[in-house]
């Protein structure tokens, strides 16, 4: 059954419309509860360091060897919050035996804890961090006008479909898993909307598409299935790594099914990376049908499959150095305190990146002949 041209508009004006109800109406489901799972907090401002002095009214600690304790008295300008414009004294301590220090001084912003009495009175002001927010606001920038100027039109739907997935995440994924959904239909339902709405929206409604949506999916459910496989065989529970581990203290009712957020995370992983390898291939062998249109159906899959083996060494590659970015202070320890490579890859940390970064590489690969023949197949349906 051949594509229609003219449904092409129909399509973006639907997506549009999916678009607009995921901004406007979160899902209430996932949103029952949050007040009672989310203990109150501290009112967090920004603030300005005015004045920094050595508080000298506060006894001295014994030093530890070579390391000292030092109290500082912080005059803080507030620059946010219903406090905003009163200059709060705050006491902040660096303690040079900690691996992480606070380092501020005169003139910086930074991010300041406010606790409040019963008539709204500040009795406790804690410096938490640095405010790096528009330092981070002014790179997003960057990059966007980097999409724009390089990318034209292209780059402005790639902005788009930036915004959906961050919706999707933000939006669907994360309150959804928190709400207690099941984590591995919840994933491949959000990887496969998100798949379809991007690769939708960059090269519109057509073969070369569907191709690469079709592709990209098996590759992503491909990988999640091999993770799972080889996560129940190596007995993975999910719980390797310290953030897993934390949530444990979350309050929730249904409790988090962390085998399956290991799933989540293989498959969100490397669905970028998948995407990337699809939409290549459906777009290499669409240009050769363009260019050749009798081809036969024998030599467009290896013209297919021999772009897909170019593309495979450095997607793979992609994949498998990025989880090693991820984990290189970790590897360092077990390198620097000679612990042998027998040993360290059994540890479940370890294991559990192993098997991420492997099976996101045999989803990558496996999209290149899922993409190929999925073109095929409807190059052959649109001749008919």
């Amino acid at each position: 059954m051949p594509i229609k041209k003219n449904q092409g508009p129909k399509i973006h004006i639907i997506l549009l419309i999916l678009l607009l109800t995921l901004i406007v109406f979160p899902l209430p489901s996932f949103a029952q509860g949050e007040e009672e799972m989310m203990p109150p907090e501290p009112q967090t401002v920004r603030g300005k360091i005015l004045q920094i002095t050595e508080d000298e009214s506060v006894e001295k600690q014994p030093s530890y060897g070579d390391y000292e304790v030092t109290y500082y008295q912080v005059m803080v300008e507030v620059l946010s919050g219903e406090h905003k414009g009163e200059i709060i004294p705050s006491q902040h301590i660096t303690d040079e035996r900690m691996l992480y220090k606070l380092e501020i001084d005169e003139g910086d912003e930074v991010l300041i804890y406010l606790e409040t009495d019963e008539s709204g009175e500040v009795y406790n002001a804690n410096i938490a961090e640095i405010y790096r927010q528009k330092y981070l606001l002014y790179l997003t920038i960057l990059f966007l006008l980097s999409l724009i100027i390089f990318g034209g039109i292209k780059g402005l739907k790639t902005i788009v479909t930036l915004a959906i997935t961050g919706l999707a995440v933000i939006k669907i994924l994360l309150p959804g898993l928190v709400a207690g959904y099941n984590p591995i239909l919840l994933t491949v339902g959000i990887c496969a909307v998100v798949t379809a709405f991007t690769l939708v929206i960059v090269s519109g409604l057509n073969k070369k598409t569907i191709a690469a949506i079709i592709g990209t999916t098996g590759g992503v459910l491909a990988a999640g299935i091999i993770a799972l496989i080889f996560s129940s065989l190596s007995k993975l529970t999910g719980l390797g790594q310290q953030e897993a581990q934390m949530l444990l203290f979350i309050p929730q009712e249904t409790g988090f099914n962390f085998k399956g957020l290991l799933f989540a995370g293989i498959i969100i992983g490397a669905l970028g990376a998948v995407m990337d390898v699809g939409m290549s291939i459906a777009s290499s062998m669409s240009e050769i049908k363009i260019i050749k249109p009798n081809i036969g159906s024998k030599e467009l899959m290896g013209a297919g499959m021999n772009v897909g083996r170019d593309i495979m060494g450095t997607m793979s590659n992609t994949l498998i150095l990025a989880y090693v970015g991820a984990s290189l202070p970790l590897l360092l320890l077990f390198f620097a305190n000679n612990i042998p490579v027998t040993e360290f890859v059994n540890w479940e940390t370890i294991s559990a990146e192993i098997v991420r970064a492997l099976s996101g590489s045999i989803g990558l690969i496996l999209t290149i002949p899922l993409t190929a023949i999925t073109f095929i197949a409807l190059s052959r349906q649109t001749k008919e």
